[in-house]
């Protein structure tokens, strides 16, 4: 330990600091002048117990010496402790090997945190699979129901003379989606609309009834339309109409239906674009027709020659080539009659088309992943953690450091000597060492000093008595 951090001390002070009311002196009086104020008193950190020293000591860096310094215990010591950079430094969750042998039962916590650490990697691997499936969109196929019914009246004219009527019919489309027991037990509570799963519906009525300009009716989705369960047409007539329903879906991402080429090459009729080239991939894997030479060609056996007119492609020139291979899907097409005889009851015809949703897999997951509660609750456990194990350390350290005293006092207290003396020359203030021998006060500035210290202080006594009798200085 170095000897200044071993007693308090006070800086020297200057000459203009012990005397400002002297007068100027000459160049050749200023000289580096300033005894301290006060002696130098060893102030112990605690009874019995060398004082502490701030940087670390030899007995700390020599693995030789495992005796634990004053400087740790003093830290275990203070009353208060600055948590946050505690936390900043903490110490790994293992207890020491002395901790095992001293307390056996302490085995069952290092068991405990071998099976956390394997819990911890599991729990990782599956939250990043759920993070990747997430990523990509996760359809099911749903059934939606769709119900088409109509109804007919016929309203009396308000002429005068009650002759004629005008009669009109009213087409009404519906549909909702059918729950299985997944969707009823884990789907969410709001339900989608029935126009959210359609692009554009199209109702053609008999031309030669309504004419040209009348004779359909159209419905296109844009970026301002109002979802709505169900569409409504009202038209005037008293004959049956046969009508034709076209509904084009909503696919998300978009789809394509294939070339029938293609279609019947790859086994699938309707798909997206990443789709249909991953299974053109497959199929080129599988029946190994990648040039061994150069990878990036691929070599067409006569199905794929029929298709692409080619007997050799760049694996790259394929995405063009589909272009002129993937058409839009198909609409569905349901032909219905509007009925308008009043003695039969109302008539619903239902049909069932297969669409895509998203999976509720997602809806449920996603919350998981997002919520901060769980990942702030584990984290708290883990801080807890590492503060219990510090405490521990700490304690072990305190243990350490009395054993050693009480085991050999005289061979501690030297070794505890010797490590300070080693450290006295890298001490941040060892630079002032001069100061605690006795040749230092016997320099020529040193009388010079007091004595302008002792008028300083005479003169400082003189000023406050004059003021305190309300005697003027002239």
């Amino acid at each position: 330990m170095a000897a200044s951090q071993m007693m308090p001390q006070s800086p020297p002070m200057a000459a203009s600091e012990m005397m400002p009311q002297s007068p100027p002196m000459a160049a050749s009086q200023m000289m580096p002048q300033g005894p301290p104020e006060t002696p130098y008193v060893a102030s112990p950190s605690s009874p019995g117990l060398p004082p502490a020293t701030p940087g670390p000591s030899q007995s700390e860096l020599d693995p030789s010496h495992r005796r634990i310094t004053p400087q740790k215990v003093q830290q275990q010591m203070a009353p208060n402790r600055n948590h946050s950079a505690k936390k900043k430094k903490m110490a790994d969750k293992a207890l020491p090997q002395k901790v095992l042998e001293l307390v056996p039962e302490s085995q069952t916590y290092m068991d405990l945190l071998a099976f956390e650490r394997n819990l911890d990697q599991t729990t990782t691997r599956k939250w990043l699979d759920i993070q990747e499936a997430l990523k990509c969109p996760v359809k099911q196929k749903r059934k939606l129901r769709i119900f088409i019914s109509n109804t007919f009246n016929r309203t009396k004219s308000e002429s005068k003379d009650g002759e004629g009527s005008v009669a009109f019919w009213e087409l009404r489309i519906e549909g909702r989606l059918l729950e299985d027991a997944a969707a009823a037990k884990f789907g969410s509570k709001a339900k989608r609309k029935f126009s959210s799963f359609f692009k554009s519906l199209v109702i053609e009525l008999d031309r030669d009834l309504y004419g040209p300009d009348k004779y359909l009716i159209e419905w296109y989705r844009t970026a301002s339309t109002q979802e709505t369960d169900g569409f409504q047409v009202k038209r005037p007539g008293g004959v049956n109409v046969w009508c034709t329903i076209i509904l084009v879906l909503d696919y998300v991402p978009p789809q394509f239906k294939l070339d029938p080429r293609l279609a019947r090459l790859l086994g699938i009729h309707t798909q997206t674009r990443p789709r249909v080239i991953q299974a053109l991939w497959d199929y080129v894997k599988t029946r190994k027709l990648q040039d061994p030479h150069e990878r990036e060609f691929i070599v067409c056996d006569k199905y794929l020659q029929q298709i692409f007119e080619s007997p050799r492609i760049k694996f790259s020139e394929i995405p063009e080539r589909l272009h002129a291979l993937l058409m839009p899907p198909e609409p569905v097409v349901i032909n219905y009659i509007i009925s308008v005889d009043p003695s039969s009851r109302r008539k619903t015809a239902c049909y069932d088309i297969d669409v895509e949703v998203d999976d509720t897999l997602k809806s449920r997951m996603s919350p998981l992943l997002l919520s901060p509660a769980r990942q702030q609750h584990v984290a708290a456990l883990d801080d807890r953690i590492h503060e219990t194990i510090e405490v521990i350390n700490e304690l072990k350290a305190q243990r350490d450091f009395m054993l050693s005293f009480a085991t050999d006092p005289h061979a501690f207290i030297n070794d505890w000597l010797q490590a300070q003396c080693q450290d006295l020359p890298t001490a941040p203030d060892a630079e002032g060492e001069d100061e605690r021998g006795a040749e230092f006060y016997f320099q020529p500035w040193a009388q010079e000093a007091v004595c302008r210290y002792f008028y300083s202080k005479v003169q400082q006594g003189q000023q406050e008595l004059e003021e305190a009798l309300g005697i003027q200085n002239t």
